[in-house]
């Protein structure tokens, strides 16, 4: 069985790198939210970044209809939806905008192949529930396994297996297990939104953003992203990690979530 690396405490990350940062990519549940909701530090840390001029954007499995008000309301620069399906910002008028990575038609020809698999996986698993959040997604399913249903591991497994075996993509948050159809993803949705929300290219700049997340869903932006966070729940997934974080904050959730933002501005205002 292969050794797993030990997590380093983010006070190790130096000074001289986080001086060039000048954005933060994260994810939003149980990294900047406290059972379910945003705290007092979180929501300060994003405020203080804004204030510095660097963008945050925020990247989430959580569906549209649910990202909508934290997208008018939260200092950040836009919230991509449904693991990179569905971007939103608040407009120069106040009001809120959206864009689609897919067309109209194919999200309505993905739409029926998606209710059909839930269903699939309903009937398989009686004691799965779907997500409460479910009827505001537009491009993918999600099913509940920590937020207010539990399933154990072999369950979430099954599940997983169950939406792949219909040519889904599947995923596994801290609270829900995703499925979608199309090759986009986090890392997909991050670049997306950086080239058309900042007309930069992501790729050009990895040294420049800082990545922060808890679950096995942000393993590929733990493994794409030099600088990676992990908040302290992130130990919850070690084992399961496909790619692990660099550093790993004291705090858990919105409390790490502001220790990074801490890390990258105290060496900004030297």
């Amino acid at each position: 069985m292969p050794t797993l690396p030990t997590p380093s405490p983010l006070a190790m990350w130096p000074a001289s790198e986080r001086s060039r940062i000048h954005g933060v990519l994260t994810d939003i549940d149980d990294t900047l939210t406290t059972d379910g909701a945003i705290t007092p530090d979180a929501l300060d840390a994003l405020r203080r970044l804004r204030a510095a001029g660097l963008p945050v954007l925020a990247i989430t499995g959580r569906p549209a209809g649910w990202s909508e008000a934290f997208a008018l309301a939260w200092p950040v620069d836009a919230i991509v939806a449904e693991n990179g399906a569905v971007a939103l910002w608040r407009g120069d008028d106040g009001q809120l905008c959206r864009d689609h990575l897919q067309d109209a038609t194919t999200r309505a020809t993905n739409f029926a192949r998606l209710q059909a698999t839930a269903q699939r996986v309903l009937r398989a698993l009686p004691q799965a529930r779907l997500a409460t959040d479910s009827p505001g997604r537009e491009t993918d399913i999600a099913i509940d396994h920590s937020e207010f249903a539990h399933l154990d591991e072999r369950e979430i497994a099954q599940v997983v297996a169950l939406m792949r075996r219909d040519g889904l993509n599947a995923t596994v948050s801290s609270i829900h297990i995703n499925g979608w159809i199309g090759e986009h993803d986090k890392l997909a949705g991050a670049r997306w939104i950086v080239r058309t929300r900042l007309e930069r290219d992501l790729d050009a700049e990895l040294d420049r953003w800082v990545y922060v997340g808890d679950s096995t869903n942000d393993a590929r932006m733990f493994g794409h992203f030099r600088h990676s966070v992990g908040v302290a729940n992130v130990s919850r997934f070690w084992s399961a990690l496909s790619h692990h974080p660099r550093f790993v904050a004291q705090g858990a959730r919105g409390a790490g979530f502001a220790e990074v933002a801490d890390a990258v501005l105290s060496v900004r205002s030297t």
